[in-house]
């Protein structure tokens, strides 16, 4: 695994570790105070301080998590060596440069919001048709942050792919091209709205699919009011949900897959499914990030598809680029 920040120390190192097929065998970071975490939590890894040391390594795969910026260069010399990657969300600044990791060792992006409870809710009540045809899928993922936190993910660099519409717009569209399919249309807004700050956060984005669903995404760093993470309407019902998935916060509290309580949403926090005056709450299904890597080993193993393809990661970039060159305009 290259990088411990947030996304490798919270997400796939524990993830990993919760694999029964895997197991973390090295950790990229020169960070001190973090290679001593992972000395405490993953004895049995060694810790490398250079991503040079993994390619003659002899590893079955290679976990990217770390700035976007990097993302493409290390893809690149993993494939290079042959060997597989996953690579955090998103895969690359530009579709273009995406697609150029095709054509070689299997690469899958690690979307891992398709496995949030609510949004598994979401796709097994249209999928089913709970909530007859659909006319509207509203989705946000919104945060009350007046204060800027230094970092990459607040530059406007290009290169640097930050700002919300890459950092939650990324799972954001996803997850609606995950449901209905690739937009025929996209509108968007892009503001930049706290003092200081030069990168997007703030953001709309609209979507048209086909059969005339329309998606409402909304991300944003400035909202004071977060409104429902998921508003669905139907034509015979419809389904409104509010908080986020708690499998971050759970990870972040040392909470793995497994133990008692990870990834289940308390019934107080349960979606309400129906129409005005007869909506009743509607048991979210289990979150499920732990199911992630063990598809990952299928599919290297040449037994199933991988959980997410590049090729659905790049149909996402280029949304995102569309919406930058809308706005642009």
């Amino acid at each position: 695994m290259i990088g411990y920040g947030t996304g490798g120390a919270v997400f796939h190192a524990p993830l990993i570790s919760a694999t029964p097929e895997m197991e973390l065998a090295a950790v990229v970071t020169a960070n001190p105070t973090r290679q001593t975490d992972v000395r405490g939590r993953y004895p049995q890894a060694s810790i490398l301080d250079d991503p040079a040391q993994v390619w003659p390594g002899g590893y079955d795969l290679v976990v990217i998590t770390t700035p976007n910026a990097r993302h493409v260069p290390l893809a690149r010399a993993a494939l290079d060596a042959g060997v597989p990657v996953v690579i955090d969300k998103p895969v690359a600044p530009t579709a273009s440069e995406a697609r150029s990791l095709l054509g070689g060792p299997l690469v899958v992006p690690f979307h891992n919001r398709r496995w949030d409870g609510d949004f598994r809710t979401v796709a097994r009540l249209t999928s089913e048709g709970a909530l007859g045809r659909i006319l509207r899928f509203e989705s946000r993922f919104t945060r009350w942050r007046p204060q800027i936190k230094p970092g990459w993910k607040e530059t406007a660099d290009p290169a640097a792919a930050g700002g919300v519409l890459y950092d939650l717009g990324s799972h954001l569209i996803d997850q609606a091209l995950a449901l209905f399919g690739p937009p025929l249309s996209v509108y968007a807004e892009l503001d930049v709205r706290r003092d200081d700050a030069s990168a997007a956060d703030d953001a709309f984005v609209a979507l048209t699919h086909g059969g005339g669903v329309r998606s409402h995404l909304w991300m944003s760093a400035v909202s004071a009011d977060l409104g429902p993470r998921f508003r669905v309407l139907g034509d015979r019902a419809a389904y409104t949900t509010y908080g986020l998935d708690g499998q971050e916060s759970q990870l972040r509290d040392g909470i793995a897959p497994g133990d008692h309580g990870y990834g289940v949403t308390p019934p107080e926090a349960y979606g309400m499914l129906g129409t005005p005056g007869k909506a009743r709450p509607h048991r979210t299904e289990p979150g499920g990030y732990q199911d992630f890597y063990p598809a990952v080993a299928a599919a290297l193993r040449g037994e199933a598809p991988p959980p997410v393809t590049l090729d659905e990661a790049i149909a996402g970039l280029e949304v995102i680029e569309t919406a930058l060159r809308g706005v642009q305009q």
